[in-house]
């Protein structure tokens, strides 16, 4: 009996998120339409949806009045109840902290930004300084205090296997401590750390729904190189892949790279690898912390004058993003690469190397290189892939496992 019990409870639960997933995709629906999106039949839906009505997570939309009008009894669609719980996403790289409060329908609620410095871990440890900007956000919206559910972090580096923390970041003095654990223990929330390429990846396929069905990879070029894989059964792989491409190696003990190691991708095809490479800096120098966007444009217009060094930098990189295609193309097969950031103003300058490396191995000369689209603001990707992982996790895990007694989350 106790294990038809629990089979039963397993079901219910992922009936429940079958629909809170099909709604968070398509949006608001009418029960016969989520229904046939679903396979669940109209008893069981009929069910379902009256349950999380009851509890708040869904709400009935009123018809719109011209609908209203037209003859016949017009569909009710259900939605997401706004009010239902918030989630809080951190987007956190070399330069930046930015905060945001979204509400159970993915709508903004509170933002906060402030700058990250070289020494701003160094003051002020990962831990901490997180724990602050999040108090903040409870100070600035007390009456929400007690629905903000997830907190999710976006992240540039190497995580550790249990997601605690990372083994490596670009940003300084982030890495080597438990991050999760501390905030966790101060707060009554659920906190994750995602990798920022993978998010690249999985936001794009959110904003394209055409990608569904390919295995896409992203290159984020700009102030380092990182790379996003995703495939069209997202339950393939569990953990990230290809999102440290930057620090493949290109040339063994070649130029200096922000991580220490010599020859990586990154320190050629990265902002101050092309820099270093424009003005003839020797290229075990140091890289610079930041590349000033006007001093990257300048080398981009230097180039397209004819300038040699400047043409020379960008044929490197082009032929370092190439190359590690190249290899990333002999062991899977892409449908798309998407390329985003600063980089892609000036792709045409490294389309001919980046074609000839890509294309140097027997599946790349077979294939050819993927139809390539280009996205010069990475951020809403970032974004868009954060917000609907924070969005998933709160259906799944809150209130996908509701059960049936339980009260009304929005009151």
């Amino acid at each position: 009996m106790a294990r038809g019990v629990a089979d039963t409870e397993m079901i219910r639960r992922q009936n429940r998120e079958l629909i809170l997933g099909v709604l968070r995709r398509s949006g608001p629906l009418s029960r016969s339409e989520i229904a046939i999106e679903t396979g669940l039949s109209n008893a069981t839906l009929t069910t379902i949806a009256a349950e999380f009505v009851t509890q708040g997570v869904l709400i009935d939309l009123d018809a719109p009045a011209e609908e209203a009008k037209a003859r016949g009894r017009p569909s009710v669609k259900l939605t997401h109840n706004r009010k239902a719980g918030y989630i809080l996403l951190i987007e956190l790289d070399v330069t930046r902290c930015r905060l945001s409060l979204l509400d159970y329908g993915g709508v903004l609620v509170d933002r906060v930004e402030s700058a990250v410095t070289p020494s701003t871990f160094a003051e002020s440890p990962a831990p901490h300084y997180l724990a602050e900007r999040i108090q903040l956000i409870y100070t600035r919206n007390t009456e929400l205090a007690d629905r903000l559910y997830t907190v999710a972090i976006s992240v540039q580096g190497i995580l550790y296997p249990d997601g605690s923390g990372m083994k490596w970041s670009p940003i300084a003095h982030f890495a080597g401590l438990d991050i999760v654990s501390p905030l966790q223990a101060r707060f009554p929330i659920t906190v994750k750390l995602y990798k920022r390429g993978r998010l690249m990846a999985d936001g794009m396929r959110w904003l394209e729904p055409e990608l569904t069905h390919k295995t896409v990879a992203t290159v984020f070029i700009g102030s380092t190189v990182g790379m996003g894989l995703t495939f069209p059964d997202a339950d393939r792989f569990d953990s990230d892949i290809g999102t440290e491409f930057g620090h493949m190696i290109h040339i063994p003990d070649g130029a200096l790279c922000r991580c220490g190691a010599h020859g990586c991708i990154e320190a050629y095809a990265a902002d101050y690898g092309i820099l270093r490479s424009a003005y003839s800096v020797p290229a075990r120098t140091p890289p610079a912390h930041a590349v000033p966007p006007g001093d990257f444009q300048q080398i981009i217009t230097q180039a397209r004058l004819g300038d040699r060094n400047a043409l020379h930098a960008f044929n490197l990189a082009g032929s370092a993003i190439g190359y590690g295609l190249n290899r990333l193309m002999s062991i899977f097969e892409i449908g798309r690469i998407i390329i985003l950031g600063p980089g892609t103003a000036a792709y045409d300058l490294m389309l001919s190397s980046l074609r000839e490396g890509a294309t140097s191995s027997l599946m790349g000369g077979i294939n050819g290189l993927p139809p390539v689209t280009l996205v010069a603001d990475a951020s809403e990707p970032v974004y868009r892939g954060l917000l609907m992982k924070a969005l998933t996790e709160l259906d799944r895990n809150v209130f996908a496992a509701m059960n049936q007694q339980a009260q009304s989350v929005a009151e």
